[in-house]
């Protein structure tokens, strides 16, 4: 009974949270409280557990960003970061790296949500301080903060509206704006510093295996032995593992830059912001509503919103914050793989010419074959004559004198040795030997 309630019991994990304030604390969570705060599918959460291999990627969602390169195993929202290995070695090294990112980037600038607060009280100062209809400022803000996101066509809708306001509404609204461009939203902080740890770990890993890889492979070529042999194939599986790693870190990163929509969905602050915006000009068109001085005004913004909106689909989305900030990962990213790819070659190189030298031997050994098969036959050769004179036959050269048993010697063997310089130097003249 005890293990069927263990085994329908949610499964809850450590994940340790780290805030826009940069403050760090573990909390336990369960999938489906997960799911519920981060609005993340199932599918998403399985590619996070360290446990189960996925290729690396970055999927921007709703309202998170899945982080999944290397050792970087993370879900990034608008105001924190969530990590599930947080007892790596180089998952502690990457969040004192982000810590650090955040408070000094917090030191200097405004952060993107309190300039968003900041922005909504400003709007509300300036419809009670502006003359006319509240929602008609409040619309006029909507369209002047995001009208380098939403719609870029519909500048004209801002034109109107400065000849309808004064200049208190706009003087507010650019400071809004003003104050909410000048710090990288927290998402992307967080997206660079996994990007820079990933980058950072494969670094070191293709240098490593640089050091360890060319004094290897040199010395295989001044001395051919089992041991040196090993060392390269290790140093040789070790470098295709690495590369592969690389190239899917590369094309998760170049697949992110030809799609602008997948980087637009990374914009998770802009989307708060805009919710924000949304839900305050709803309720100043209800207050509005109860106002008939304004109608003309209240009914003229909303349609010029409403046609900037269905003018927005067709507009590409700015992503240049983005785009550039991926771009200078995949520069170094392709960078590392250019190392790997010329570590390569020259192992491909190094067994080229290894394969050559084995063969130049085995060559040689062929002449040395060749060259023992000619000797043996002018031997046997000369054995023959021996055994031609062997025999028991009376012939008058045994009744002769001992000077001819000389001759007969030396004459037999100096016409073997004639005849293998003879097979010698037509060898050498049809190249077959090389000598």
């Amino acid at each position: 009974m005890a293990t069927k309630l263990k085994k329908g019991m949610p499964v809850v994990k450590a994940w340790l949270v780290i805030s826009e304030s940069g403050q760090s604390s573990i909390e336990e969570i369960g999938k489906h409280s997960m799911m519920k705060r981060t609005g993340l599918p199932a599918r998403d959460l399985r590619a996070l557990d360290p446990v189960l291999s996925y290729p690396s990627s970055i999927l921007g969602r709703e309202r998170a960003i899945v982080v999944s390169l290397e050792h970087i195993r993370a879900i990034i929202t608008s105001k924190e970061v969530l990590l599930i290995n947080y007892n790596n070695p180089l998952v502690v090294q990457f969040v004192q790296d982000l810590q650090h990112r955040i408070v000094f980037g917090s030191n200097n600038v405004t952060s993107p949500h309190q300039a968003m607060d900041h922005t909504g009280k400003e709007m509300e100062d300036a419809a009670e301080v502006t003359w006319g209809s509240p929602s008609l400022n409040t619309l006029h803000s909507s369209a002047k903060s995001l009208s380098k996101r939403r719609a870029p066509t519909c500048n004209f809708v801002n034109m109107k509206s400065q000849e309808i306001e004064g200049e208190g509404a706009n003087s507010t609204i650019n400071v809004s704006v003003a104050a909410g461009s000048k710090a990288l939203p927290f998402e992307f902080k967080a997206l660079e510093a996994c990007l820079e740890s990933a980058c950072r770990c494969l670094e070191t890993e293709t240098r490593t295996l640089e050091e360890e890889a060319y004094p290897a492979l040199d010395e295989l070529t001044s001395k051919i032995s089992t041991l040196n042999l090993e060392r390269v194939r290790q140093i040789k599986s070790r470098l295709v593992a690495l590369s592969g790693r690389v190239q899917k870190v590369r094309d998760e990163l170049e697949n992110l830059l030809d799609d602008d929509n997948d980087m637009a969905e990374m914009y998770l602050t802009e989307k708060v912001v805009a919710r924000a915006v949304d839900q305050i000009s709803t309720i100043e068109e209800v207050y509005d509503g109860e106002r008939e001085v304004d109608d003309e005004r209240f009914f003229l913004i909303p349609q010029l919103d409403d046609d900037c909106s269905e003018t927005n689909t067709s507009v590409k989305p700015d992503i240049e914050e983005l785009e550039m900030l991926l771009e200078a990962y995949f520069a170094q990213i392709d960078g590392i793989l250019q190392k790997l790819s010329g570590m390569s070659e020259y192992v491909d190189d190094t067994e080229d010419f290894i394969n050559i030298m084995l063969d130049d031997k085995q060559n040689q050994l062929l002449q040395m074959g060749v060259i023992l098969s000619a000797a043996n036959m002018i031997l046997n050769s000369g054995i023959a004559v021996v055994g031609f004179f062997g025999m028991n036959i009376h012939v008058t050269l045994f009744d002769g004198k001992p000077i001819q048993f000389w001759e007969t010697v030396i004459g037999t063997c100096g016409g073997c040795i004639a005849l293998f310089l003879v097979l010698l130097g037509w060898g050498k003249r049809e190249k077959i030997l090389a000598l």
